[in-house]
Formats: C-alpha cells, sequence, structure tokens
C-alpha cells in the first residue's frame, strides 16, 4: 500500500534559501510527497505568512497538502490545507471549532501512552511520533524506537507516522510496525531536487512489501483534497 509521505521543512535564515526552499516544495509536490509540513518556529508572522502562502501556491494542482506547523492563524490565514500541532499547542478540538472542512490536523507524540491520550480527545487525522531514531534535528532526544512506533500504532485507530532518523534503508523496518507513513526533514533537505521522485519511488516499494496491518482505501484518500 503507499505510504503517507511527509516532508518537514528545513529552516531558512534568507530570501535566497526561501527561495530555495520554494523550489524544493514544487518538486516535492510534484514528486508525490502527499504532506507538506512548514516548520519555521523562529520566524514572525508577517514573514510565515509570506512563506505559507508561497508554499500553498507551489503545491497548488497536485496531491499535496500544506500544513503549517503549530499556528493555526496563519494556516487559516493563508488557505493552508491543515495545521500540525505540538504539546504545547492548542488542542485538536478547539481547532475544529474554527477550521473549514476537510482541514488536516496532524499531532507531534512521543510515546504510544500520549498518542492514546491525545487521540481520545478527538479532532486529529493523525499522529506523527518521534524521534524513532537517532536525529541531527532533535540530537539531545532519546530516539523513542520501532518498538514504540509499533505499540503506537496499534493503541489508536488513527494513521500514524513516523519521524526521526527517517533513511531509506530504514524503511522497510519503519513500514513492519503498521504505520501510515513517515515524516522526514533531512532526507528531504539533502536529496537533491531531481532525486525527490526517487525517494518517493523507494519509500513506496518499502512499504508496498508490508503485509500486517495494510491501510484500508479510507485511509489511503485522506491526505488528498
Amino acid at each position: 500500500m503507499r505510504p503517507v509521505i511527509c516532508m518537514i521543512t528545513k529552516g531558512v535564515q534568507s530570501d535566497q534559501e526561501e527561495a530555495v526552499l520554494i523550489d524544493r516544495i514544487t518538486a516535492a509536490a510534484r514528486a508525490g510527497v502527499h504532506l507538506i509540513q512548514i516548520r519555521q518556529s523562529h520566524m514572525e508572522g508577517r514573514a510565515l505568512v509570506r512563506l505559507a502562502g508561497r508554499a500553498v501556491a507551489a503545491a497548488r494542482g497536485t496531491d499535496a497538502r500544506i500544513l503549517i506547523n503549530d499556528r493555526v492563524d496563519v494556516a487559516l490565514a493563508v488557505g493552508a490545507h491543515g495545521v500540525h500541532l505540538k504539546e504545547a499547542s492548542i488542542a485538536a478540538r478547539r481547532v475544529r471549532t474554527v477550521a473549514p472542512a476537510g482541514f488536516v490536523i496532524g499531532r507531534s507524540v512521543h510515546s504510544p501512552e500520549e498518542g492514546a491520550r491525545v487521540a481520545s480527545e478527538g479532532g486529529l487525522d493523525f499522529l506523527m511520533l518521534g524521534a524513532v531514531f537517532e536525529t541531527t534535528s532533535k540530537p539531545t532526544v532519546r530516539p523513542a524506537g520501532l518498538t514504540a512506533l509499533a505499540a503506537a500504532c496499534a493503541a489508536v485507530t488513527l494513521p500514524v507516522l513516523g519521524v526521526g532518523g527517517m533513511m531509506p534503508r530504514r524503511l522497510r523496518d519503519v513500514a513492519s510496525t503498521g504505520c501510515a507513513g513517515f515524516a522526514a526533514i533531512e532526507l528531504f533537505a539533502a536529496t537533491a531536487v531531481e532525486r525527490l521522485p526517487v525517494i518517493v519511488e523507494e519509500a513506496t516499494s518499502a512499504f508496498d512489501t508490508r503485509r500486517p496491518n495494510a491501510l484500508g482505501p479510507e485511509v489511503q484518500q485522506w491526505p488528498r483534497r
């Protein structure tokens, strides 16, 4: 089955880096990446609105959905497809009261227990558990491991994505946990733009070999709009 593939953006510090990022978002969307999470926690509101608006425009005409990290106000202002929440963010149920139909809401969790708790509160479309492996983006975080990822998948009915240290050689093992897909920063940031379709193809192949806990058609449709 096709995995849900999520690209998380790496921080940009200049107009030139932002232009390069928009080119990468465009290429990723055309390559078949389902979710593109705009994660720029250092940006003030006006700059983030500009970048997010450009990202939404870059994904137009593709199946990719643009999610804004934490900033529900920015997501709504630019017409993004959804938001990705963290532990300190507003509750997903409250977001639902102001979000339009079809708005995608994800949430980061760090253990199966946390995943089960927030899933039971309602309002979410998916969970993202990590860091599964060691990762340079969060060097002080102790990896949760594949066992925790599998336990989270078993504990909830929501799709669960693994994040942290995702590399092509690890994706078969990630797929074996029963997760719906994966998210990554460095995998997409370090790959040449012209090779992004290859990354998507390799990831799809890794998940296509999975037998247990295969996703049904209803889950396969949720990333598209």
